[in-house]
């Protein structure tokens, strides 16, 4: 098995590859990947905003497994991570992952750690409404369907119950994270994979969740507390788990974090924490229209709004700068747009920070400003949250 190990923005990779992979890679869009105009046979292979591991299998040619490592330090990632599930989540907890530096293995002895700690008290049990077609009457029968299938006999019978089982969703949940965790294809120590197939085991009669299937809806409560950290991490790893890719018979599987959209969920998150109690409310991807038909659809990232609901803050966050000498011109005409539809003076684009400091852009003849702001994503969480404050305060004049 060929083994592709590129970094997060670092430099392309001329790599040798039989061209029907190369394009499988090419298409399944997890990598930006061409042929190598000056060596035959080769490919060159660049990341292109994921973070993770991924293994794509193309019929009667060799498997190639993706590795893909972050630039930033894993305990950061974690905590950005963790706003991409629940602002009150895991993410303040302190992580301590020995020596690991990766963001995979450190995920899933995360992840072990919390499932472990979960079940100390046993397998949480539940009831779970189920319909069946029995030859038992149990709970209700279900009417409209004994008359369509059944027609007219008395036996089977059509019924619904309540069952009370360990397979519910929050196992279920369990049971499919560590299911996939097992399945990566490299990185994790030895003795963690060890105490990943020990916790499936202990997890045998759960039912996992198909690939493809929608994942099984759980409620936080007083009855299943012990299990909300696991469960976070559980989403979390499913979520990343990339879906099938199938352009012919292709298979793409693995476990992969699309960066861009994680920092997008923690600027978000974190803007409308820190503005909360200051009256009115934030909406995240609320849907405007830049026309009076409507035929022009926006979605701003962040929308700041005053009790009777008109506008009083726009932000958008962008993962990183496009071109070497700083921000991309296209950013600021997205901004504009969203600032004249809104009626809004000023406009903030949150960028994760490159090559540029914050500045300012007053736009001739409309009134506008456009702020270009700059987060530092390596350094303490709580440093990187009071940036997000002071960077609140400065939407804040606006909602006053």
């Amino acid at each position: 098995m060929n083994v592709i190990e590129l970094t997060e923005h670092g430099p392309a990779l001329s790599v040798p590859l039989e061209d029907a992979v190369g394009r499988a890679l090419a298409a399944s869009r997890l990598v930006e990947a061409a042929p190598d105009p000056f060596v035959s046979g080769r490919w060159r292979v660049r990341a292109a905003g994921k973070v993770g591991v991924a293994t794509l299998t193309e019929p009667n040619a060799q498997a190639v497994t993706l590795r893909i490592v972050p630039k930033v330090p894993v305990t950061r990632r974690l905590f950005l991570l963790g706003y991409s599930l629940d602002a009150k989540g895991w993410r303040n907890e302190d992580v301590r992952l020995d020596e690991e530096t990766e963001l995979l293995p450190a995920l899933a002895q995360l992840f072990e750690r919390q499932a472990e700690s979960a079940l100390r008290q046993g397998l949480l049990q539940g009831y779970r409404t189920t319909e069946e077609t029995s030859l038992v009457v149990r709970g209700r029968i279900r009417e409209a369907d004994q008359i369509r299938r059944q027609h007219g006999r008395l036996m089977p019978v059509e019924v619904i119950h309540d069952e009370y089982t360990p397979d519910i969703a929050e196992n279920r949940l369990l049971r499919t994270a560590c299911d996939r965790l097992c399945r990566l294809p490299a990185g994790i120590a030895r003795d963690v994979r060890g105490r990943l197939l020990r916790l499936r085991v202990r997890l045998s009669d759960i039912t996992p969740v198909d690939r493809g299937h929608e994942l099984p809806t759980w409620r936080p409560s007083r009855l299943n507390a012990r299990y909300h950290k696991a469960l976070r991490l559980a989403e979390l790893v499913l979520r990343g788990a990339s879906v099938e890719h199938r352009p012919g018979d292709v298979t793409v599987s693995g476990f992969l974090f699309d960066m861009p959209r994680v920092f997008e969920d923690f600027v978000t998150v974190a803007l409308r924490d820190a503005l909360t109690g200051g009256g009115g409310r934030c909406a995240l991807q609320a849907t405007h229209y830049l026309d009076e038909r409507h035929a022009i659809r926006m979605i701003p990232d962040f929308v700041r709004y005053a009790d009777d609901g008109t506008p009083l803050a726009v932000a958008d966050a962008k993962y990183k700068a496009d071109k070497p000498e700083g921000y991309p011109d296209a950013d600021l005409y997205q901004m504009l747009a969203y600032c004249t539809a809104l009626g809004l003076p000023e406009g903030h684009l949150i960028y994760a920070k490159g090559n540029a400091p914050h500045t300012a852009h007053r736009v001739r003849h409309a009134g506008i400003t456009i702020h270009q702001h700059a987060l530092e994503l390596d350094q303490p969480p709580a440093e990187l949250l009071a940036e997000v404050r002071a960077l609140a305060q400065r939407l804040a004049p606006a909602i006053r």
